[in-house]
């Protein structure tokens, strides 16, 4: 699912559109509801896991002001041993325009604070996300 925010006046800052920081926060959004749909969440914590973003490069490539509605996609990009990399859209609905696009670092870090590898069932979990090169990027999808 894609998460869908209309954007309020407390998103937009004194020009009148939506702040760097709060494209992160977006972001973010989408990537718990990514979790909610395709990860058990339980299985992290009941084994002590812990996602941590270590890397964010983000452009910004349009706004998105008051009353407008954005949704923002997001797929897995790639894979390594012991990090992860999450591709992620925000589209504005309002004027059919990309707002960011974004590659999201992350590691599965342990108890100890560690990234894990990701491997077993870390891996399978994560293969279940939806890849990013098979997600439809554009406006219309």
């Amino acid at each position: 699912m894609e998460p869908e925010i209309k954007i309020r006046g407390y998103h937009t800052d004194l020009y009148q559109h939506v702040n760097n920081a709060r494209y992160l926060e977006f972001l973010e959004e989408a990537r718990w509801q990514l979790v909610d749909d395709y990860l058990d969440m339980d299985f992290f914590v009941n084994k002590g896991y812990f996602f941590f973003v270590v890397n964010v490069n983000i452009s910004y490539k349009g706004q998105a002001r008051a009353n407008d509605v954005v949704t923002i996609k997001t797929g897995l990009k790639k894979m390594g041993t012991k990090s992860a990399v999450f591709r992620q859209c925000v589209f504005n609905r309002t004027t059919n325009t990309l707002c960011a696009d974004a590659d999201i670092t992350f590691v599965i870090a342990g108890i100890d604070g560690k990234a894990m590898k990701l491997e077993g069932e870390l891996k399978e979990l994560l293969e279940k996300i939806p890849q990013a090169d098979t997600i439809q990027w554009g406006m219309d999808n």
